[in-house]
């Protein structure tokens, strides 16, 4: 079941990199060989794919950790009394954790996602990959083409010389590019967490400058197919997990305890129960965006 880490790995639906039309997924990415052009065709429990650019063939051999086949849900049994969890995992049993085996290409867009909008962080995501993104190989430059126009993210040396005005411009202040710059230029130490164990790329990923819990697992749940590492901190998840629990929306310290029995499997209930649909009741006006950015701004002071 290849959508719900689709949808994980699409930032918005304006996503240069990322694109779907009906059962067609088309990812645009770098690999170790590489751009490669990624298209997909998921029915049922069966998939078919094709690829373009250098990098082609690692992106097929690639392709089973991408749907999830390295991921195992032994161990995880939901409790009874958690009633919601009980019916997803009867619904979407077969769901499993992918892997994308491209740590900086996960990095990078939560650098820009951190403490903001997920209307912002979309937004500066796309004006940045379209304009420091080279095309995608393969039909992406095919008017024809359902892929027409796709481009792939920044490679990290690149992201490395953006200057900071071209990040204020898309809406990213100071804060989200510093850091995501200071990390694009441990990149490659970054990618050898790959084949090291969750706790230990967690612990590499904290080091860097400005990257926290919530950076981290936001990381690991698409590069390395964390099936623990939930996403602690963040404004949402941790209310509707708890919603969808207990009735209640509570803070991250009581969403821990409440998922400590799931540990080694905590992403899997938050994945389980967003597919489900559970969501906290909206009683309140949506966030603004901000009026101050020079995004906003247009430039204007």
């Amino acid at each position: 079941m290849l959508s719900p880490m689709f949808h994980l790995l699409r930032r918005g639906p304006g996503d240069p990199t990322h694109r779907q039309i009906g059962e067609v997924m088309l990812r645009a990415t770098r690999t170790p060989l590489g751009p490669a052009l990624l298209k997909i065709i998921a029915r049922g429990h069966t998939i078919a794919a094709r690829a373009w650019g250098d990098g082609a063939e690692w992106a097929l051999d690639q392709l089973p950790r991408l749907a999830g086949a390295e991921d195992d849900p032994y161990g995880f049994t939901p409790h009874a009394e958690h009633a919601p969890l009980v019916a997803a995992h009867r619904r979407y049993g077969h769901f499993r954790v992918g892997r994308t085996d491209a740590v900086y290409e996960a990095l990078a867009p939560a650098c820009i996602e951190q403490v903001v909008t997920g209307m912002e962080a979309f937004r500066g995501w796309r004006l940045l990959v379209r304009e420091f993104g080279e095309p995608a190989p393969g039909p992406a430059s095919d008017p024809a083409s359902a892929a027409y126009g796709m481009r792939l993210p920044p490679a990290p040396e690149v992201w490395a010389r953006v200057p900071s005005w071209r990040f204020l411009a898309a809406g990213v202040e100071e804060r989200r590019s510093r850091t995501l710059v200071n990390s694009a230029k441990r990149a490659t130490a970054l990618e050898r967490t790959l084949a090291s164990t969750n706790a230990t790329a967690d612990r590499a990923l904290r080091s860097l400058p400005g990257v926290g819990a919530w950076t981290s697992a936001e990381v690991r749940q698409r590069a390395h197919g964390d099936a623990d590492a939930w996403s602690i901190g963040d404004y949402h998840v941790g209310k509707e997990i708890t919603y969808a629990l207990t009735g209640e929306a509570l803070d991250d310290d009581a969403c821990s305890e409440l998922l400590e029995p799931y540990r080694g499997h905590r992403f899997r209930v938050q994945q389980l129960l967003l597919m489900s649909g559970f969501r906290v009741p909206r009683r309140a006006p949506r966030r603004t965006l901000p009026t101050h950015t020079p995004y906003a701004t247009r430039g204007r002071s």
